[in-house]
């Protein structure tokens, strides 16, 4: 799947896109995608100015969106459907995420039931585990989200 099928797929747009191509999806079972880190991300320049770090949080944003392909190509009817973080859990940050560094994103379904889903994320630099953890996802129709 290459950036144009990835826009069918999630609804974010520059510059919280965090997948540039999945590499490899299984429906139903798992999903290996890639983000290509470049030195000019906007969040760089205040993250931090002396040593450019990528945030802990966009790391699993990142996971979070190659989850959301996965269970997106593997529900019925998913064209409506909108996927919402709703939990993150035993998340475990192992090394910084620096400019030039190629995300390597691995997803896999744990369980789907009713409207949730749990998958367990992997984010990799260089065959070296970055971040890891599980994440839960609430499924919707964009005409069922309440406005205030």
């Amino acid at each position: 799947m290459d950036i144009e099928d990835i826009l069918d797929f999630l609804p974010n747009r520059y510059p919280f896109l965090m997948v540039d191509r999945v590499l490899e999806i299984e429906k139903g079972k798992h999903l290996t995608a890639l983000k290509n880190v470049t030195y000019n991300e906007h969040f760089f320049q205040g993250h931090f100015p002396e040593r450019r770090v990528m945030p802990g949080v966009l790391v699993i944003e990142a996971l979070a969106q190659a989850g959301g392909i996965l269970v997106w190509d593997s529900i019925p009817e998913s064209k409506d459907k909108v996927f919402f973080l709703s939990k993150i859990r035993n998340i475990k940050f192992r090394k910084p995420v620096y400019p030039g560094d190629q995300l390597i994103l691995k997803t896999e379904i744990l369980k789907t039931k009713g409207n949730f889903c749990l998958v367990k994320g992997r984010a990799s630099v260089d065959g070296k585990v970055v971040c890891e953890g599980e994440i839960m996802a609430f499924i919707t129709r964009l005409d069922q989200l309440e406005k205030k």
